[in-house]
């Protein structure tokens, strides 16, 4: 048996998680690694105020989006009375009342579950696009790589907001939740699968992925075990950032009105309808601004602590 050999055969029972009553004597390079990578940037992180911040600020706005009721002191965000139209905050409405003489605190808390399932949910898709084109035009390389990569700077050309604003006033996806977040999602994977091709390029020459093809190992078996977990730290990094960006894209969408549709409930179209009462009633526009802002904040310092825990350049 070779060298090469040994080296996979050791690699697959490591991962795989057989025992032989012994503990092996040969320890995986890869799954030492990615350990240590891991390990030194949990350290790094645990040092980091911002991460600590953006992590308060997101479980926060997270547990607001799954237990709204709790965070709107029970006010219920569709009960209204023309009566206390634009009222101003006061200690029993913390927030005022909208236009509608709705309590507006309440209707900024249950905004947030909106925001968050399309940006989660948009998210997901990007990783699942990101992710499969980009592993396969790393490992194939040749004309399938210039095919995938040449669809990928088609959709380049268009902005993210340009793009996703065309698709939605067409009508075709409809103005719901899921078309929202599949029409920012179409054109926001292409970072993601930039970052995947180049982290799949650069390992799959590694020592142990021609030990494992050596080995007689499939390509699917390599690209899912030995090289995409080599992908994981840019993505997750990339991913974290997207949230917050994909949060306030989706917010601009439904401020220009193409986005979430009345009755739904969304900072974009809170902002939009207090926009026109600014200087009579400007706490229709600060409360909704402020938690968008804190929130799209929040996620983009969770993923520049991470980028910067994960890229050893970073360090000292």
């Amino acid at each position: 048996m070779t060298d090469q050999q040994q080296a996979a055969l050791r690699h697959d029972e490591v991962g795989a998680g057989t025992t032989t009553g012994l503990a092996s004597p040969s320890v995986d390079v890869t799954e030492s690694r990615q350990n240590s990578l891991w390990s030194d940037a949990w350290r790094e992180l645990k040092r980091n105020p911002l991460f600590w911040i953006g992590t308060v600020l997101g479980v926060l706005f997270v547990l607001m989006s799954l237990f709204p009721q709790f965070f709107a002191r029970g006010a219920d965000p569709r009960a209204c009375s023309l009566s206390n139209s634009n009222q101003t905050p006061s200690a029993e409405h913390w927030f005022g009342f909208d236009q509608q003489g709705c309590d507006y605190l309440a209707q900024v808390v249950h905004g947030a579950r909106n925001s968050l399932i399309i940006g989660l949910l948009a998210v997901l898709v990007i990783l699942v696009l990101g992710v499969v084109v980009g592993a396969v035009s790393g490992f194939f390389g040749g004309v399938i790589d210039s095919v995938l990569s040449r669809v990928t700077d088609i959709f380049y050309a268009l902005p993210l907001i340009l793009g996703a604003l065309v698709v939605l006033r067409s009508g075709t996806l409809g103005r719901g939740v899921v078309a929202v977040a599949i029409a920012l999602a179409a054109f926001g994977w292409m970072t993601a699968m930039r970052l995947v091709r180049s982290q799949v390029i650069a390992v799959k020459s590694s020592d142990y992925v021609a030990a494992a093809r050596a080995m007689g190992a499939s390509n699917s078996r390599i690209l899912v075990r030995h090289i995409l977990p080599n992908a994981v730290a840019p993505v997750l990094v990339y991913t974290t950032i997207t949230i917050g960006v994909l949060i306030a894209a989706e917010a601009t969408l439904t401020y220009l009105g193409v986005g979430l549709q009345r009755p739904s409930i969304s900072w974009g179209l809170q902002i939009d309808a207090g926009q026109n009462l600014l200087r009579t009633a400007p706490h229709l526009v600060l409360f909704p601004s402020l938690v968008l802002t804190l929130t799209v904040m929040a996620f983009v310092m969770m993923g520049d602590a991470l980028r910067d825990a994960l890229d050893p350049r970073q360090r000292a």
